[in-house]
């Protein structure tokens, strides 16, 4: 764990819970997200200081927070520009709105935590004329708001959260998705992709990617056919929730009942939105039934 991966003439990734991204440029380095808190930047730092690398930037993938946690304790250590775009780029600025939108209301201190809630960073957009224009942007939206790619001059594509791997997804099943419909849509684009290397953030890197990226679309597949299985009476949110937990063999707990909470509402949504879930107001209770 944390040990230097090199993929690329100038491009490597620590390893770690959430890999990070290191491009090499001319004058110095920047990571692809910076870990989960700032111990996982104090373990980034102590890597960049044996290679002695100097630290430009951050690129970030999105603002979940175990992709920026370590973004302000570089930044204060370092003068680093941190870059980040669109809504993503709010988010960072203000984490509060992380747990905030899981919610759906003013989070209780059992989700005002480093795993929801990460320290705030001040941001530069992708447009800025700072950010190394030889790094492409891929737009990934689906699995957060304007998330986005990377792939540097060598040809290595960093793939963020828009795939889970196989061992993750077998054990907890539901992944988190904030938008069911454009998360396809990247998984089809990214099934496509051609690349030397492929490093998703929560899997093995890869050469090839078309295999674990159908694995990921036939599982949103098979949720969205269990919550239709389930809707075949009208069912409340909660109701569909619990039922999903048994299914699953997952444990309810704040964090999860905001994480995958979150997802099934997705879920509903895209359902709902393609005409296959409709919806009934009965003694005040919004129920959902398949068409």
């Amino acid at each position: 764990m944390y040990e230097l991966n090199q993929v690329g003439e100038r491009t490597y990734y620590i390893q770690s819970p959430v890999k990070i991204g290191v491009y090499a440029a001319d004058n110095g380095v920047y990571l692809i997200d910076s870990g989960n808190d700032k111990d996982m930047g104090r373990r980034v730092r102590k890597v960049l200081d044996e290679h002695g690398w100097n630290l430009l930037g951050i690129l970030n993938t999105h603002s979940n927070s175990d992709h920026i946690g370590g973004n302000a304790y570089l930044q204060k250590q370092t003068g680093c520009k941190i870059f980040s775009g669109g809504i993503e780029k709010c988010f960072t600025e203000h984490t509060i709105l992380e747990p905030a939108f899981l919610y759906g209301g003013f989070p209780c201190a059992d989700l005002r935590h480093k795993f929801l809630l990460a320290e705030e960073s001040e941001v530069t957009d992708f447009s800025a004329p700072e950010f190394p224009s030889e790094v492409e942007i891929i737009p990934l939206p689906g699995h957060f708001f304007d998330m986005v790619g990377f792939r540097t001059p060598d040809d290595v594509v960093f793939l963020a959260d828009c795939l889970s791997s196989r061992a993750t997804l077998e054990k907890y099943g539901i992944t988190f998705i904030y938008d069911v419909a454009e998360y396809l849509k990247t998984l089809e684009y990214v099934k496509a992709m051609k690349a030397k290397m492929f490093v998703p953030s929560h899997a093995d890197a890869a050469e090839n990617i078309t295999e674990l990226a159908q694995f990921n679309i036939d599982k949103v597949n098979e949720i969205a056919e269990k919550i239709l299985g389930i809707c075949s009476e009208p069912m409340s949110f909660e109701s569909i929730l619990a039922r999903l937990f048994i299914e699953y063999g997952l444990k309810m707990t704040f964090e999860q009942n905001v994480l995958v909470g979150s997802t099934v509402r997705s879920y509903l949504a895209w359902l709902r939105d393609s005409g296959r879930l409709e919806v009934l107001f009965e003694e005040n209770y919004m129920l959902f039934r398949r068409s």
